[in-house]
């Protein structure tokens, strides 16, 4: 058990060390990051619904797809990998339906191909993109750490028994506070705080993050599969470590992409509208 721990610690310190230095240099280096966390998300969600044994030309469109949008960020063509993605995440569907194919393929793409749009449109260039990428880092961080600190000692009424047996309100609602402290503390790093529009984009990240995390565990739990991968010594797969931090991601990007419809500059970094002064 020793030895698992030490592996466990040791792993998380070197990927927090790789993404903390992707994130600070941004530009090519954290679209290579996040064009390689949405390929192995991919991987890992077609292994754990059986895609490539139950759909195998399903699968290679997936694979393709996911490409194709993750290529599209890498070269910067970032106004034409939403749209790309839309249009596989259709083909993906009307090909499950014409041809009585797996309907966790659009899923896949989805899932996989908005990792990487969302990742880089947030982080983007700018010194926003920084503070916001770190911002969401602190929130999910804090409430994984302290959703599970405070449900083991505070226990209580389960949150979602059928999902996760091991998650509490208590857990829940501790992790969701200690994530609006540690997201208004790390903007308040970058930024001076202006009104409560922070502590309540927080709460709300914190909250998608939870699904996030619940959303994985009923994939797994659908499929009978304990871990998402083996890929990361001590941790699991890449979907263990990124359930959370995928769809704060997907909510801030929506956020901004609403934010910059409605106010007609939707050419202006995602975070510039979620984090700037």
């Amino acid at each position: 058990m020793q030895s698992e721990l030490r592996l466990r610690i040791l792993s998380g310190i070197v990927l927090a060390a790789v993404v903390l230095a992707a994130t600070w240099f941004g530009g090519l280096a954290f679209r290579v990051l996040a064009a390689l966390i949405a390929m192995l998300v991919y991987y890992e969600w077609s292994t754990i619904t059986r895609l490539p044994e139950t759909d195998f030309r399903g699968n290679a469109f997936g694979w393709l797809s996911v490409a194709l949008v993750s290529v599209l960020v890498l070269l910067g063509f970032d106004a034409f990998a939403l749209p790309a993605l839309i249009g596989a995440v259709a083909i993906g569907i009307v090909y499950a339906l014409a041809m009585k194919g797996s309907g966790w393929l659009a899923g896949g793409i989805v899932y996989s191909g908005l990792t990487v749009i969302s990742f880089a449109a947030i982080r983007g260039d700018t010194a926003h993109g920084f503070a916001a990428m770190v911002f969401i880092f602190a929130v999910v961080w804090a409430t994984d750490i302290l959703a599970y600190f405070i449900g083991r000692a505070i226990g209580g009424p389960k949150l979602a028994p059928p999902i996760s047996p091991g998650k509490t309100w208590s857990g829940a609602i501790g992790g969701a506070v200690s994530a609006v402290a540690a997201g208004t503390l790390v903007h308040m790093a970058f930024f001076p705080l202006n009104g409560l529009w922070v502590p309540v984009i927080a709460l709300v990240l914190s909250v998608f993050s939870q699904i996030g995390d619940l959303f994985e565990s009923f994939i797994k739990r659908r499929f009978g599969v304990k871990d998402s991968s083996r890929l990361i010594p001590g941790h699991g797969g890449v979907m263990d470590r990124v359930d959370g931090l995928v769809f704060a991601c997907f909510a801030a990007f929506l956020i901004a992409l609403g934010d910059a419809i409605v106010s007609g500059t939707a050419n202006a970094p995602a975070g510039v509208f979620l984090f700037g002064p």
